[in-house]
């Protein structure tokens, strides 16, 4: 909340800048209670244990994070059960890459979409994973009683994981379930987070990519919008319920509850509720480190992943094989950099220095009179930012331009290390299962890499950070590069890959042949990819232990201090941090700037009115441009004759939100969350209640695409659609 003028007097500091409004935060849903009244105001139907129950099927049973079998706890996206089959529906760019992983030249499911008219025809998913909550509880006391203010901040992690571990594991014994306890409020509480994780997941629908990424880069974080992102899969259990692994005995998931879809009519101010698993937000950041986030974290990452999207963009133009290899990690690298400059352009617009900076003048004008502990929390955080920021910087460099800029150099040094392994007697005896699983791995890593893009990548890439990066910082292979090849980086790379067995997947199957490990660790690309990560480690613990525990216990406290300021005001919630939350507000139309005012929903004529033949950011399909002129929309057309496509709410959301349901007041799905809009990026750092917007898909463009465009009528059938 920005206010211009804050009165020091403790009876009024609830109205503090970043204090919680109802259409603010990202609450847990076990605190819903607390919430409840604010919630029938807004327009709520329901009660908060048809929202969470551990006594009842309830909403919660329906809301799924979206993992990857190595960090299931960490959901990259939500989804939502939409039928008592197990069917599942999620957003278009969260399903991309198992579509980009299907896809072949002969088979374009990225070009032409996918739907599997029939359960046989739905496709597995190797790795992915689709956790529910069970339950939920605080478990603060319990780690609190093993933590003491004069433990290091080390000693205190290693506190925290040992009794985390031990109350995680007591709370699935005898159970299929995994748990996970998660620290809150930058460790002041703590969660215990239970989930039952599916295994089998298979893809059942999604549109083509000129439909499901309509827009592209040119309309990603604004409004309007006219994307139509959604994709579709179903959960698989072992045939007595249970989660397992792929199988073809495996039957499709009976959920405890699921969501019927809504073909009604959105208006102005109807109530919206939005579940799922936001990734990361940082609403208790300081000007310290919003300085850091501002002028090293989103600035380099935007300029340096600006030489990667220009080669990408060339080449996946040049070829459609190259397009099809290449466009999961396009999207993926291109989303965080154009969010990276909108969210500097919003942060600076909204005087969010500011607002944190004003924030921090209230909070020493507290602190003086409290423990020496609170007093002391700001000075630690400032040195800890400065200390760390030429290395922070460095950091950046090294992540965003050495080790998942061009790829090669990183996986060949993964796979070398491994293979060394063998070396080891421990490991001396599974040589053959080491070796047949890193040509698994090599073969999937090869099937989506071209050899001149990785040269191209490479070469530009190195030159960059060269010119870029601190000398004291600097790779020694770069500046034995420059002076050997006189600065031509796409030369030296040439050489690199002529004696790389890593070069090309059949340099790298005949080593296989006949593996001699003495070559891996002389490999010329190997070689760079070890230098890259372990002058990556060393910059990394470069700032100082103390410096680093200061910055750590300053930021615990300073957050302690303010949840101490608000107690007896407004309700916070913590930051986002992956796990299950609501937020609740309301379908909301914005003005954005002068003279510029946004309805709250958009329509197919934008599809129509956007059509640019010559950008494949917004291609229309044909079929989909005859029903339109056809005016064939079926049941889903509103009351005007339109067929709506998308909408907007002020729920608060963030990454990991993406295919999160949008729920009107009695629980129905009414649409899918899929973005925010440029003019409040600020978002994760601190809400704008004036501008903020959650993007939505509205089910009713859904649905008419799964029946009137793709025809697949078996889906409309299973579903329960409200009218």
């Amino acid at each position: 909340m920005k206010i211009k003028t804050i009165i020091l007097s403790l009876g009024l500091l609830f109205m503090l800048p970043g204090m919680a409004k109802a259409d603010e935060g990202m609450w847990l849903l076990s605190l819903l209670g607390k919430n409840y009244a604010d919630m029938q105001k807004a327009g709520f139907k329901l009660t908060v244990e048809e929202i969470y129950s551990i006594n009842q099927n309830c909403i919660k049973d329906a809301i799924v994070g979206l993992g990857n079998e190595g960090s299931p706890f960490w959901h990259f996206c939500t989804g939502e059960i939409i039928s008592d089959q197990g069917l599942m529906s999620t957003n278009h760019h969260c399903g991309y890459g198992k579509l980009q992983e299907h896809s072949t030249v002969g088979h374009d499911y990225l070009r032409d979409g996918f739907w599997a008219y029939s359960k046989e025809q739905e496709l597995p998913n190797p790795g992915l994973t689709a956790s529910i909550l069970v339950r939920m509880e605080d478990v603060t006391e319990q780690v609190q009683a093993a933590l003491s203010d004069d433990m290091s901040e080390s000693e205190r992690e290693r506190a925290i994981k040992e009794v985390c571990d031990r109350i995680a594991k007591k709370a699935v014994e005898g159970t299929n379930y995994d748990a996970q306890v998660k620290p809150m409020f930058n460790g002041n509480q703590f969660f215990l987070f239970v989930h039952i994780i599916y295994k089998d997941v298979r893809l059942v629908g999604a549109p083509p990519s000129s439909m499901g990424k309509f827009g592209g880069d040119t309309d990603n974080w604004s409004w309007p919008r006219h994307t139509c992102d959604f994709s579709m899969f179903r959960i698989y259990t072992a045939p007595d319920g249970t989660p397992a692994e792929y199988s073809d005995a495996n039957v499709p998931l009976k959920p405890k509850h699921f969501l019927p879809v809504s073909n009604r009519e959105l208006k102005d101010g109807d109530f919206a509720m939005v579940m799922g698993f936001p990734g990361t937000t940082d609403r208790f950041l300081t000007s310290y480190g919003l300085e850091e986030t501002m002028d090293i974290t989103n600035k380099l990452r935007y300029e340096i992943r600006t030489v990667k999207i220009n080669i990408l963009r060339e080449e996946m133009a040049a070829a459609q094989e190259t397009r099809i290899k290449y466009a999961s990690k396009y999207a993926s690298c291109s989303n965080y950099w154009k969010y990276s400059n909108e969210q500097n352009k919003a942060l600076k617009a909204l005087n969010t220095m500011g607002v944190k900076k004003e924030l921090e003048r209230v909070y020493n004008a507290w602190a003086k009179d409290k423990a020496p502990k609170y007093a002391e929390a700001l000075p630690l955080i400032k040195k800890g930012y400065a200390d760390r920021a030429p290395y922070e910087a460095a950091s950046t460099y090294m992540a965003e331009g050495l080790i998942s800029g061009p790829e090669l150099p990183w996986r060949a040094y993964r796979t070398g290390r491994n293979m060394l392994l063998v070396n080891e007697p421990r490991f001396a005896d599974r040589r053959d299962e080491i070796f047949e699983t890193l040509k698994g791995t090599m073969a999937d890593f090869y099937k989506d890499y071209n050899l001149e893009t990785e040269k191209r990548l490479e070469a530009a890439l190195f030159q960059y950070v060269y010119t870029h990066l601190e000398m004291k910082f600097m790779p020694e292979f770069l500046i034995n590069a420059d002076k050997k090849y006189k600065g031509d980086f796409a030369k030296y790379v040439e050489d690199l890959f002529k004696k790389s067995i890593f070069a090309t997947e059949a340099t790298f199957n005949k080593f296989m042949e006949k593996p001699d490990l003495k070559k891996i660790e002389k490999d010329p690309v190997y070689m760079v990819g070890k230098e890259i990560y372990e002058k990556y480690v060393e910059i990394n613990g470069m700032v100082s232990k103390e410096s680093a525990e200061g910055l750590q216990r300053g930021i615990r406290n300073f957050t302690d201090g303010v949840l101490q300021i608000y107690k007896n005001g407004k309700l916070m919630c913590p930051d986002a941090n992956s796990t299950i939350r609501l937020t609740y507000g309301n379908v909301k139309a914005y003005d954005p700037r002068d003279a510029v005012a946004y309805s709250h929903y958009t329509t197919m004529k934008g599809v129509i009115e956007k059509e640019d033949s010559t950008s494949s950011e917004f291609a229309v399909p044909e079929r989909l441009k005859n029903l339109y002129n056809a005016k064939d929309f079926g049941p889903y057309a509103n009351s005007k004759g339109e067929l709506v496509t998308c909408f907007i709410t002020n729920n608060d959301i963030t990454g990991g939100n993406s295919g999160s349901p949008v729920m009107d007041a009695e629980g129905n799905l009414i649409g899918l969350a899929f973005d925010g809009n440029s003019e409040a990026m600020s978002g994760d750092i601190d809400f704008e209640e004036n501008l903020q917007r959650c993007i939505c898909l509205d089910t009713r463009y859904m649905l008419w695409v799964i029946d009137k465009y793709a025809g697949a009528k078996n889906l409309i059938d299973e579903m329960v659609i409200v009218k």
